[in-house]
């Protein structure tokens, strides 16, 4: 099937890239010529493992091909699927912009029946709104607007699409199904769930939002276990054992962050609002992950003695997750700028984002090295849990740094081994021994098992002891 992807960005490139290697025939298309000159080399713009080598194999087979004039993309096409982006605009709802002037533009090029696919993040209500817009731009043109939002993970986005745990696909043109089918048919026996158009809009949004509260709630368990010398770690597994619940997005942090998670709660929550069922929760997620990443230039200020003037401060990761260089919305983004406001000096590394977080932090010094932003820092921050800092151990950051102080807010390193090598290391959700000598033994309800004994004593409940 001749397939036209609008978009080279992240989604765009990986779906264009990951069905030409299901045997379609893509051309994809952007603004950027730069980018679509890059890309006819098989230099991809984002880093995603595996993704250039994939493309160096489809180019070279001429099966994916790449363009900025969209008509002649469109030729012999009989799907075009829209993947551009939908920024926030400054009222936390999403930026159609682009994506309505991509329809426009399909519209008045589309010939015979078209199916035209959003894979952009968008509204309910947008694939309703893409159909009026494309029925005034070409009036006797065929066409069905068609929701299929995608699931990619950064760092495993080829996976994600090739092995899918779901393929949402939402329409109200039964012609536009044996589309769909036929596009996705390569994959063999993967689950299609066939909805309304507005069911599968308010799927994509409704699934990262409640990731997010996943995310946001792992965390404030965190900050009650440091307070009550508890361990998020085993607080989480526990967790995670209960299938209803599973383990996944348990993982206490700095914050979430990237390109789905804040632009979609935002989204998602100006779009209740506006229908007039405003989200509570979605709207607490939100609030505590601003807090959550704001309350770490405080936290390494308050062990660095109340003021970080003068004080260097090694930052180990970038990118708002390992497998990425992506740094939209990264906690680094807001943990750094606050922490040079108090007067200190950041020395930053990051194994594969120091291109994008160069023009985003630039009062930051960034290190060629794990070594060289550790050297002469007052404190160490984990941001990114990127494989190769699990390798380091305390005499990494005890021979290198003024003093050894390393918050380590993705459960990279064992406290035990290096507390014996005489490296503070503050674990992200967990308490500190020393917390316990200043509780007392018993907790402060002295009554209550005398009151609960008197209770049970007059009812006729009988209580049989192991």
């Amino acid at each position: 099937m001749r397939i036209t992807v609008i978009g080279c960005g992240y989604v765009g490139l990986v779906t264009g890239t990951c069905l030409a290697e299901l045997g379609h025939h893509i051309t994809c298309v952007d603004t950027n010529a730069a980018r679509i000159e890059a890309l006819k080399k098989s230099v991809s713009p984002i880093y995603e493992p595996g993704l250039e080598e994939l493309l160096e194999t489809n180019i070279n087979a001429g099966r994916i091909h790449f363009t900025t004039n969209v008509a002649e993309a469109m030729q012999g096409a009989s799907a075009v699927f829209l993947a551009v982006g939908t920024p926030q605009s400054e009222d936390g709802s999403a930026n159609l912009t682009y994506l309505n002037a991509a329809a426009a533009e399909v519209a008045r090029n589309a010939k015979g029946f078209l199916t035209i696919i959003t894979k952009s993040t968008v509204p309910v209500g947008t694939g309703d709104a893409l159909e009026a817009l494309v029925a005034r731009e070409n009036p006797g043109v065929e066409f069905a607007v068609i929701s299929n939002p995608e699931f990619l993970r950064e760092g495993a986005a080829i996976q994600d699409f090739m092995q899918p745990d779901r393929v949402v696909i939402g329409l109200e043109n039964d012609r536009a199904r044996s589309v769909m089918t036929a596009i996705y048919a390569p994959m063999g026996d993967i689950p299609l769930l066939f909805t309304r158009r507005r069911n599968s809009e308010l799927i994509k949004y409704a699934a990262n939002a409640f990731l997010a509260m996943k995310v946001a709630f792992i965390n404030e368990m965190a900050d009650l276990c440091e307070a009550v010398n508890g361990d998020v770690a085993e607080v989480a597994q526990g967790m995670g054992l209960d299938p209803r619940i599973g383990n996944r997005f348990l993982q206490a942090g700095p914050g979430y962050g990237g390109s789905c998670f804040p632009k979609d709660t935002a989204a998602l929550a100006a779009s209740a609002s506006k229908a007039g069922s405003p989200m509570q929760l979605v709207e607490a997620t939100i609030a505590s992950n601003e807090a959550r990443k704001a309350n770490v230039a405080t936290k390494v200020a308050e062990a660095l003695g109340g003021s970080l003037v003068g004080k260097r401060i090694a930052i180990l990761g970038l990118a708002f997750k390992a497998g990425t260089d992506d740094m939209r919305e990264a906690p680094a983004l807001s943990i750094i700028p606050a922490l040079e406001a108090r007067g200190a000096k950041i020395a930053a590394f990051d194994p594969k984002a120091f291109e994008q977080a160069r023009p985003l932090l630039t009062e930051t010094e960034f290190s060629k090295d794990v070594q060289s932003a550790l050297h002469g820092a007052d404190a160490a921050l984990i941001l990114t849990e990127w494989p190769e800092f699990r390798t380091l151990g305390p005499s990494d950051f005890k021979s290198t740094m003024r003093q050894p102080l390393v918050f380590d807010f993705r459960h990279t390193f064992s406290v035990e081994s290096f507390a014996a090598a005489g490296v503070s290391l503050y674990s992200v959700g967990r308490g500190h021994d020393e917390d316990e000598q200043e509780r007392p033994d018993v907790l402060p309800f002295p009554s209550l098992e005398s009151e609960v004994k008197a209770k049970l004593a007059k009812s006729k409940l009988k209580i049989h002891s192991a």
